[in-house]
C-alpha cells in the first residue's frame, strides 16, 4: 500500500516546517476581510501559525501577519486565536 503524503506549512514566525494539522491557517479574503480559515481551504493570502500562545503574542509583537497578508489586523483577531486554544 502506498504512503500518503503529509501536508507540511512553514509557521511564519517560528520558520519550523510542521504538519498543516499543528498549525492554525489565518486568511485575507478577497474582499479584504482577516478570518481564522479551520478548513485551511478558504480562498486568499494565506499564512500559518503554530498552535502556541507564544507563537500567537510574538506575531502580535511583530505585526508578522500585518506585513504578509498586507492589511491592518486588529486586536480581536489575537483574542479569538487564544480562543481558539483554550
Amino acid at each position: 500500500m502506498k504512503q500518503r503524503k503529509i501536508p507540511m506549512r512553514t509557521c511564519v514566525v517560528t520558520k519550523e516546517k510542521c504538519e498543516k494539522k499543528d498549525l492554525v491557517r489565518i486568511v485575507r479574503t478577497p474582499e479584504g476581510n482577516v478570518e481564522i480559515d479551520l478548513t485551511g481551504k478558504k480562498n486568499g493570502r494565506g499564512a500559518y501559525l503554530k498552535k502556541d500562545s507564544l507563537v500567537f503574542e510574538k506575531a502580535k509583537k511583530s505585526g508578522i501577519l500585518e506585513r504578509i497578508l498586507e492589511i491592518k489586523i486588529n486586536d480581536d483577531l489575537y483574542n479569538e486565536l487564544n480562543d481558539l486554544l483554550k
